[in-house]
């Protein structure tokens, strides 16, 4: 079952942060940056408001039978507040010598802010012992129905920052670019970045373009491209409706993916029903993931249920509870 986070979840996020290498801005393995965020989500849940601000919504992945915490997600209603978010931009600009009869087409990197105000889903992490069956679709498309039973807390634009290579002597990317204007290695600059925000970016990044053409080979190689470890996620974002478009993280060069929030497959196929009954064993009901509660009773569950026009029979009927208002999506 996936639902809100809360306080007293920081131990077992802290332990499960332990698993990661390190390099989940959102899932750091520091116990007062998880207390702070925690926190921050907490107030998001319980804010009132008909606007996005900048919530973030903190979701874990509970074994209802034993209660540990196996995996958890976020969601950032708005960002670019407080401060701007950073991307690079990948262009081509074409230089062209009549003299010589040649042409060139050099990329360049250009410093933006084009996804202020977008919403962000990021912080998708699995324990190891629970990455199969399943459960990563369900905790990642649990943010969407998040958003569906919230929608008028979220914008029209959405993305999700995904993590780049990282090797045995940290990012090539950030050590060709970012190091040598901030003076710290990628871990040390992640690491304060999840604690203290980026506004050391806008102080310190280069403001004109970069020439990818003179940055290192591994450094190049590593442009738009995902971690090992982010593939299975990039995949899930993609059949979810994300494209990429050219942008990448200022840190480690991964991709950046975007969508509308209203062409998402999720909130597209998405359908509301009310709970009638329990389904029979011996019936033949579809497989979903189905919703009920929202903002601090907000639940996500795999059921098997069957919809006559709206009036949906659950095989767990009892999680919900017979005439609860539901969402659900095959």
């Amino acid at each position: 079952m996936v639902r809100p986070a809360n306080s007293s979840d920081v131990d077992a996020l802290y332990e499960l942060a332990s698993h990661t290498d390190g390099g989940l801005l959102n899932l750091p393995h520091d116990r007062d940056a998880l207390k702070a965020r925690l926190g921050w989500s907490e107030a998001s849940f319980a804010r009132q408001l008909e606007a996005p601000e900048n919530e973030l919504y903190f979701l874990v992945l509970e074994n209802e039978d034993t209660g540990a915490i196996g995996g958890c997600a976020c969601v950032f209603s708005r960002i670019g507040v407080p401060w701007p978010f950073y991307s690079y931009k990948i262009a081509t600009h074409t230089h062209v010598s009549r003299e010589l009869s040649h042409s060139f087409a050099a990329r360049l990197l250009h410093i933006v802010n084009d996804f202020d105000g977008a919403a962000e889903v990021g912080g998708l992490f699995l324990h190891p012992d629970h990455r199969s069956g399943g459960l990563g679709a369900l905790l990642a498309r649990s943010r969407y129905l998040f958003i569906a039973q919230h929608r008028e807390r979220f914008p029209e634009k959405i993305i999700a920052d995904l993590r780049g290579y990282v090797g045995p002597d940290g990012s090539p990317f950030w050590n060709a670019i970012g190091r040598i204007f901030f003076g710290r290695d990628f871990r040390e600059a992640d690491h304060y970045n999840a604690l203290h925000g980026n506004q050391f970016i806008a102080d310190l990044m280069p403001r004109y373009p970069i020439y990818v053409d003179l940055l290192p080979k591994a450094a190049r190689e590593c442009i738009g491209r995902a971690h090992d470890q982010a593939i299975p996620a990039r995949r899930i974002l993609e059949a979810e409706g994300f494209s990429h478009d050219g942008y990448i993280d200022i840190f480690d060069g991964g991709p950046t993916l975007s969508a509308q929030i209203a062409n998402l497959r999720t909130l597209r196929e998405s359908r509301e029903a009310v709970v009638t009954d329990t389904l029979s064993p011996d019936e033949n009901g579809g497989a979903a993931l189905v919703t009920s509660g929202a903002l601090k009773s907000f639940r996500v569950w795999r059921d098997i249920l069957v919809d006559d026009g709206g009036e949906a029979r659950l095989l767990t009927a009892r999680r919900a509870g017979v005439g609860a208002a539901i969402r659900y999506v095959a």
